[in-house]
């Protein structure tokens, strides 16, 4: 919990016979991430911790917990945001969905073509456009404090072939989570969405229970998955994993202003390491998913753009089904269209 305690210093003089007394405020702000010490949650946590602790000179102290020890799950996680138990908490969009449903346009597919397009997008007014969003339908419980990364790109993989264009999913049972938009973008494909619980995904390879997944090569080598016969993996890139850093509005509005101004320059700091931490750990592992015999496939850029095309109705569905979807599809579409434009431009500047 964000705690204001009044600290009473009693002067060590007394000055024309009487005491002075004097008050000050320490802050306390207790973080979760229900992961583990290797991921780029737990990383982000540390730079947030340093900048916050060093740059407010000790009045705010940052408490780490990391796995389940305040909370095991999303719901739970966010509740605890909103009653003020919980200052910080970091979800993917699944985790949030079931309260802000909308958060789920961070899994539409193709709409971010590559890191410097989603990190602009991410570090601009969009994701202010859904602080807002979130604040007014948690009745201003609930602040979006800043959107990182956790894992880089989710890209298809699976048991059985190479997949260079949507055809070549065609049949493939690929593991979803339960939830509707994956699954939409999975049937879209031509394959057959399967909902298994993470931890039992490397039987079900095994097993054959499922044949593919999307997800990011970190998350693929640290589970081990190619031990259980995933040996292909195509650079689709078809969603940026999004991590979204929740904090509890009503411990932050209670600090003073250069206390929040610390504690958001602290989030940026987060923000940075975690667009740059997955970048720096794929790499180890595309090398060891390559040594290990398996088929790493980029697709070209009339393949992509076919994928693309295939998932397009995922858009249609996700604006016709969820609640406020329109609105935020809108802001994106057009947070993406000015970082094309903005970054295209400096590529072309630094061309010449």
């Amino acid at each position: 919990m964000l705690k204001t305690t009044l600290k009473t210093l009693t002067a060590a003089a007394l000055v024309a016979g009487s005491a002075m007394m004097a008050t000050a405020q320490d802050y306390t702000i207790r973080a979760t991430a229900n992961s583990n010490t290797n991921d780029e949650d737990y990383d982000g946590l540390v730079v947030f911790k340093n900048y916050v602790e060093a740059a407010s000179n000790g009045a705010i102290a940052v408490e780490l917990f990391i796995g389940t020890q305040l909370c095991s799950n999303g719901a739970e996680c966010l509740q605890g945001v909103a009653d003020g138990s919980i200052d910080v908490y970091i979800s993917t969009s699944g985790g949030a969905s079931g309260i802000f449903p909308y958060v789920q346009v961070l899994d539409l597919p193709y709409l971010m073509a590559d890191d410097r397009i989603a990190e602009h997008v991410l570090s601009g007014d969009f994701t202010r456009t859904m602080r807002d969003m979130a604040l007014e339908d948690s009745g201003g419980a609930i602040r979006l404090m800043t959107i990182g990364n956790t894992g880089g790109w989710r890209n298809f993989a699976n048991t059985q072939r190479r997949v260079a264009e949507p055809s070549d999913m065609e049949g493939l049972k690929i593991r979803t989570v339960v939830a509707d938009l994956p699954q939409e973008l999975v049937k879209a494909l031509g394959a057959s969405p399967t909902p298994i619980p993470w931890p039992e995904l490397f039987t079900s390879f095994q097993t054959g229970v499922v044949e593919g997944s999307k997800n990011g090569i970190t998350d693929i080598m640290g589970m081990k998955f190619p031990d259980a016969g995933l040996q292909y993996v195509t650079l689709d890139g078809h969603a940026y994993m999004g991590a979204l850093w929740w904090m509890s509005n009503e411990n932050f509005m209670a600090m003073p202003e250069d206390m929040r101004r610390v504690v958001v320059d602290g989030f940026y700091a987060l923000q940075q390491a975690t667009f740059a931490s997955p970048k720096r750990k794929s790499i180890q592992a595309y090398e060891d998913f390559v040594a290990g015999g398996g088929d790493l496939y980029v697709p070209t850029p009339e393949q992509k753009a076919a994928f693309a095309e295939a998932a397009a109705p995922v858009n249609d569905w996700f604006v016709a089904n969820v609640a406020r979807g329109d609105e935020i599809l809108a802001a994106l579409q057009e947070a993406v269209a000015a970082a094309e434009a903005e970054v295209n431009a400096a590529r072309d500047a630094d061309l010449n």
